[in-house]
């Protein structure tokens, strides 16, 4: 009896299946994805319409878990509220049904061959003719999909139906219907497709490997395996994905639950319409279908309860990043200046942080207690964390600076707070600026070439020395000694930067670099050159009198008009 079964043939099958159904979604996707994602966040307003919406696309995208996903993104991301994102997952069970009738109707009534080849050569000879035009590429691999999925099935058909015909179904042991949910579920979870296991369990019961019953079972356990990609895809996320993901969870297996508790209702209910005996695939997929309408009716007048009661149990957890503004009232101006002034001038400490962390300095040689954000708590967080709480922070500052301005400030409170917040401002570029260059960095440090090690090592030295003497005209009790070293500060950064551009320029004719690598160099300078002025710009706004302020501009307008005034007279 084995020997009439090629295992073979059926691995074949399911692979040339789920490709066919990749195949469908990006094609789909590709040909109008915009349009899903634009009905997801405009047709969702209401819990009908985000069923309905979360049917029909999931029934044309031939993806419950691709739907899944957009939601948990669009939900992460604030455009989609809690109850309309359950309505739109569980209207995606609905649509996922889809599948299980295209199989029943066209896989199993007519010769697969007669349009699966028809639709792959069509679709191969497109590819290749029009591949200038992606519209018509991705038709060509929408019809390449469909015919795939046709034959995987025809392959996974022929091959257990010499094994069906000297299968005696008494033989399988009898552990109970549960078994067969069980394994529904972990087919569904290693495929990542509960179209594809559907596929298999309508393919056996076709070939009557499997009886209707246990078709019922596995096809309950092929709807609760979907919550495992959707699981996956919360896991590191917002608490709102999280949320999602567990009304997915909840409403998959409570459905199933009661679907396999109420299974002789619903099979008579099918035999009400289709003949089981002598229709046995169309019957699975409408009960496919009706166990899913009867978990929608089931969960609809309690999708509020379902939200709120997610909410508590994961709520969210808003960091307070603010260390001096967080509890400073607005109405004491001179108190909430004051207290803006020090969140900025810790905003700056952050962005050294974030800068030496980006070069893999160790902290204790710029920072002589704990790091920033409550005494080092955020010691452990990656740069990218570290970046996100900077921007927050400075949305904070930006709140605060906005709630002074209403109160009732004279001129010079206002002329005040203005020049402060450019502080804030100009410390927020310059870490943008570092970010920008991460990369580029990254790669000088692992680069073969000494010359470009060297810079790198040269980058991370110019940085700990602007920190620390940043640090000591922090320290520094004279606001006139501050001046002088700050314009002497930025002098420095102007001579270092002209210097690298004459090495850089020596190491080229030398080829001691790529003309790639100069590129790289140049520009990672000038963003790590202004990321420096910046800072220093910050310090100043932060510590110096306005008319030191003003005093520092002219003469750093003064040193430019005479530094042209070199190039030129050197030029002629």
């Amino acid at each position: 009896m084995n020997q009439n079964f090629d295992i073979w043939q059926l691995v074949a099958g399911i692979g040339v299946f789920l490709f066919g159904m990749i195949l469908l979604e990006e094609s789909v996707k590709a040909l109008s994805g915009k349009a899903f994602r634009r009905m997801i966040r405009l047709y969702t307003d209401g819990r009908l319409k985000a069923i309905s919406s979360g049917a029909f696309i999931t029934a044309i995208l031939q993806s419950s878990s691709a739907v899944s996903l957009m939601v948990l993104a669009f939900v992460g991301a604030g455009v989609l509220s809690m109850e309309n994102g359950i309505g739109v997952m569980i209207g995606s069970n609905i649509g996922t049904t889809c599948t299980a009738w295209i199989v029943a109707t066209l896989g199993f009534k007519l010769k697969i061959a007669s349009f699966a080849l028809p639709l792959m050569g069509i679709g191969g000879i497109g590819l290749i003719l029009f591949s200038s035009s992606p519209k018509i590429c991705h038709f060509c691999k929408l019809l390449f999909g469909f015919a795939f999925l046709f034959l995987g099935l025809a392959y996974m058909k022929d091959s257990v139906e010499l094994f069906a015909q000297n299968f005696d179904l008494k033989s399988l042991p009898d552990y109970g219907l549960w078994l067969y949910v069980l394994v529904g579920i972990i087919l569904t979870a290693l495929m990542q497709s509960s179209s594809a296991s559907i596929a298999i369990v309508l393919t056996a019961l076709h070939s009557r490997i499997i009886s209707f019953d246990i078709g019922v079972a596995m096809v309950i356990g092929a709807n609760m395996g979907t919550t495992i990609t959707v699981l996956l895809g919360t896991l590191g996320g917002t608490q709102a994905k999280k949320r999602v993901g567990m009304s997915h969870l909840v409403f998959n297996v409570v459905t199933g639950g009661v679907a396999f508790l109420a299974m002789p209702l619903f099979i008579i209910l099918v035999q009400f319409f289709i003949d089981i005996e002598t229709n046995s695939v169309m019957g699975l997929a409408l009960f496919h279908t009706a166990f899913n309408v009867m978990g929608v009716l089931l969960f609809f007048p309690f999708i509020g309860l379902l939200s709120h009661s997610l909410e508590h149990l994961f709520p969210d957890h808003k960091a307070v990043l603010a260390v001096y503004i967080h509890n400073t009232p607005t109405e004491e101006v001179y108190a909430a200046t004051a207290a803006l002034k020090s969140e900025i001038k810790h905003l700056l400490v952050e962005a050294q942080l974030y800068s030496i962390r980006v070069l893999k300095i160790e902290e204790n040689i710029v920072f002589s207690g704990p790091t920033p954000f409550t005494g080092g708590q955020q010691r452990r967080c990656s740069t990218d964390t570290l970046y996100e709480n900077m921007k927050i922070l400075h949305g904070e500052i930006f709140s605060f600076y906005s709630a002074i301005q209403s109160e009732k400030l004279d001129k010079h409170e206002a002329y005040e707070i203005e020049r402060i917040i450019y502080a804030s401002r100009n410390i927020i570029n310059s870490i943008k600026n570092i970010k920008g260059i991460k990369q580029d960095l990254d790669e000088f440090n692992s680069s073969e070439n000494p010359y470009l090690n060297n810079q790198y090592n040269s980058f991370r030295k110019k940085l700990v020395e602007l920190h620390l003497e940043m640090e000591r005209i922090t320290n520094m009790e004279s606001q006139k000694g501050q001046y002088g070293k700050l314009l002497e500060s930025f002098v420095r950064i102007e001579a270092l930067d002209k210097r690298f551009i004459k090495e850089t320029m020596a190491a080229a004719a030398d080829k001691r670099v790529k003309d790639m690598d100069i590129s790289s160099l140049l520009l990672v300078n000038r963003l790590f050159t202004q990321s420096c002025r910046l800072q220093i710009f910050s310090l100043k706004d932060l510590l110096l009198t306005q008319e030191q302020i003003n005093d520092f501009d002219r003469a750093l307008d003064m040193k430019t008009i005479l530094d042209d005034e070199k190039t030129k007279n050197r030029d002629e």
